[in-house]
């Protein structure tokens, strides 16, 4: 049965997206701007199709602490399904987000202080996997190898639930990413981007609050956005810019403003994603090397952030 719920993930999320991209120019269009990095007019349905086949999976799969977790997820993907398609005020949005978080939290048992900084940390990791949602490829493999590398861990932490949960999102995201890989024919959309976000952030807690892996294991895991969001961020509300506008000043967007193509970007990003999910396995088996481990894993951004940053000073001075 565990087996069929992850099947069915992928088997509903690829056929979702194909019979909705029969559907042509009816589908709500992501237009090309300034702030954008594709040249062509392409659908954002994806989402649908991912919580579609997370939607199949949880069918399946729904338990005591799985259920509140999946009930906000859908939820926010209803919200950010509206937003696609009509616009929703971002007020309205991050109040949605931090409802979700605080009501999921509160009945996974959390409550005080705890309750108030996991709930800040959710709406954080939610909304900086939206904001990563900006090239071909890039979103959907990085959820793929992230809940994967979760389903893993729960597997041998003895948590099959969760193990069969995160395999079926990965399976879901590996199905969109059929459609999504460069060049992409669909884009995810807050539909997907949301909620996914969200899972990863919730999941993460859930599986640390069971024992199943240490907290800093998902943030190891999904540190190739949560490291490029949040430093991106910081530096433009340091400079007094209004971080929640659309924008082309992440390191992956410059990477391909520099030259690169949405496949190398997406290919390099994935080797990175996997370098950091080994990094957190190690930390499981050699504990006692987490101190070492940690400034491993911080040495590969702080030379990529250096590289990017120097070519694109660099750039601008000869133009």
């Amino acid at each position: 049965m565990n087996g069929f719920a992850v099947i069915s993930a992928f088997a509903i999320s690829w056929l979702s997206l194909a019979w909705l991209l029969r559907r042509g120019r009816s589908l709500p269009m992501d237009h090309p701007n300034e702030r954008s990095l594709h040249a062509t007019p392409t659908p954002r349905i994806g989402g649908l199709g991912v919580m579609a086949g997370v939607g199949a999976a949880s069918l399946w799969l729904a338990d005591e602490a799985l259920f509140p977790v999946m009930l906000a997820a859908f939820a926010l993907a209803a919200l950010s399904l509206l937003d696609d398609l009509r616009g929703l005020p971002v007020a309205l949005r991050f109040l949605a987000h931090f409802v979700a978080a605080a009501a999921c939290l509160l009945a996974l048992g959390l409550s005080g202080w705890a309750l108030v900084g996991a709930t800040l940390a959710v709406v954080w990791v939610t909304n900086l996997f939206n904001f990563m949602d900006g090239s071909d490829g890039l979103a959907g493999g990085m959820a793929a190898i992230g809940f994967g590398a979760l389903a893993l861990a729960a597997m041998l932490g003895d948590a099959p639930g969760l193990a069969v949960f995160c395999a079926a999102i990965a399976a879901a995201a590996l199905a969109f990413l059929r459609f999504n890989f460069p060049p992409a024919r669909v884009f995810m959309g807050d539909a997907g981007s949301i909620p996914l976000g969200f899972l990863a952030a919730t999941l993460g807690i859930l599986g640390a609050m069971q024992g199943v892996w240490p907290w800093l294991f998902p943030l190891l895991v999904f540190s190739p956005f949560i490291v490029d969001a949040s430093v991106t961020l910081g530096r433009r509300a340091l400079r007094g810019e209004k971080i929640w506008r659309a924008h082309r000043s992440h390191y992956y967007q410059r990477v391909v403003l520099l030259g690169a193509s949405h496949r190398q970007l997406a290919v390099a990003a994935y080797a990175l994603m996997l370098a950091m999910a080994a990094l957190a396995f190690a930390q499981l088996v050699f504990p006692q090397h987490r101190v070492w481990l940690l400034i491993l894993s911080a040495a590969p951004y702080i030379v990529i952030f250096t590289a990017i940053d120097f070519r694109w000073y660099r750039s601008r001075n000869e133009l």
